[in-house]
């Protein structure tokens, strides 16, 4: 008899498309389930310093709920929460989440590291919702990654928390495109509340080149680590691999 996982999944409280994506992409025999976390304003811009708080915010509470369901894996669902910490802090925080929950762990940032890896990326293209100074914290977490941004794109304006997710999928297809250079050789684009996963068929076929979102490469990892793989197609060369 195949065995069933059970995935635990810690969701920003605002964010309205990790479940939906997560639940596409759902590998057979496999569950995932989620607990809401916070740490950051409603109200306020999500910015730098209110994702560094997020990324520092004391996630025991959610931990000890999500222990409940006796998960096989557990992901931490928010990208920018580690980006504007560091490649370190993420490790860390992945590592503290395994030993207290004695199950693998893996952050969305962490995630889209091993999904360039896979794909053996160095240069990228990287979009994202973000404001500028994420986005730069971003790109230097990638750097001590190992890896190397050649071009940017970035949304007009600035979006609060539930405007990141109201993009729609042509807007996404257009920030992908803007990220793309000659040079790059994958498209990342950063943010589990971003409907990338939904665009990414689209973006490989214009652009003849892999796209990591945070959401697939989440999945991908739920892969690597547990030997379950999704049986739905159109989300990209990464589950080719």
């Amino acid at each position: 008899m195949q065995r069933n996982f059970k995935i635990g999944v810690l969701i920003p409280f605002t964010n309205t498309n990790l479940e939906p994506d997560l639940g596409h992409m759902c590998p057979a025999n496999t569950t995932f389930h989620f607990t809401r976390i916070g740490g950051y304003d409603l109200d306020e811009i999500p910015d730098a310093g209110q994702m560094q708080d997020m990324g520092g915010a004391d996630i025991s509470a959610a931990l000890r709920l999500i222990a409940g369901v006796r998960p096989d894996m557990v992901l931490y669902g928010c990208t920018s929460a580690t980006l504007t910490h560091g490649v370190a802090f993420d490790r860390r925080l992945a590592a503290r989440i395994q030993a207290e929950m004695g199950v693998p762990a893996v952050t969305a940032a962490g995630a889209l590291v091993k999904g360039l890896q896979a794909v053996n990326a160095r240069q990228i293209g990287f979009a994202s919702p973000y404001v500028g100074a994420i986005n730069r914290q971003a790109v230097a977490f990638l750097d001590q990654a190992g890896f190397e941004t050649v071009n940017i794109a970035k949304v007009e304006g600035t979006l609060n928390s539930h405007q990141q997710g109201e993009l729609t999928v042509g807007q996404i297809v257009e920030l992908a495109l803007q990220a793309d250079h000659p040079d790059a050789d994958a498209i990342v684009m950063a943010c589990t509340d971003l409907r990338a996963v939904e665009a990414i068929s689209q973006i490989e076929a214009a652009l003849k080149k892999p796209v990591i979102t945070s959401n697939q490469a989440m999945i991908h990892a739920v892969g690597l680590s547990l030997g379950v793989w999704p049986v739905a197609t159109g989300f990209g060369r990464l589950f080719d691999l």
